[in-house]
């Protein structure tokens, strides 16, 4: 059973930085892409950061230059937040892709950004 498990959520203020982690469960060795999206209340879910095996990383354009996603362990992704903003609220996904093209989210955790 493949588990993707948050932690690091809760409330910070506004130009603060901030870190999230995601650990995976599983046979871990076999996640191509690992990474994060997050959503909004009354929003869609967007893209955050995603990193792949080979350690390419993608940054959506609200957080690039902000955000910085990097692997900790071979089953431990992190979100570096930096100069958050209000609009950063959101409740946070870890993401993870499988090479078999399995896709597998976490329960999410909540960032509240507060002025």
């Amino acid at each position: 059973q493949v588990q993707l498990v948050e932690s690091g959520g809760g409330l910070v203020q506004a130009g603060e930085s901030h870190t999230l982690a995601c650990a995976a469960s599983g046979i871990i060795f076999r996640y191509n892409i690992m990474g994060w999206y997050r959503q909004a209340p009354g929003k869609q879910r967007e893209l955050v950061a995603t990193l792949t095996r080979d350690g390419i990383t993608n940054h959506g354009d609200s957080v690039k230059g902000r955000f910085t996603i990097s692997r900790d362990t071979q089953t431990t992704v992190d979100l570096h937040m930096n100069s958050l903003k209000l609009d950063d609220t959101a409740v946070y996904y870890c993401y993870a892709l499988r090479d078999d093209g399995a896709e597998f989210w976490g329960k999410g955790t909540l960032v509240t950004v507060s002025s």
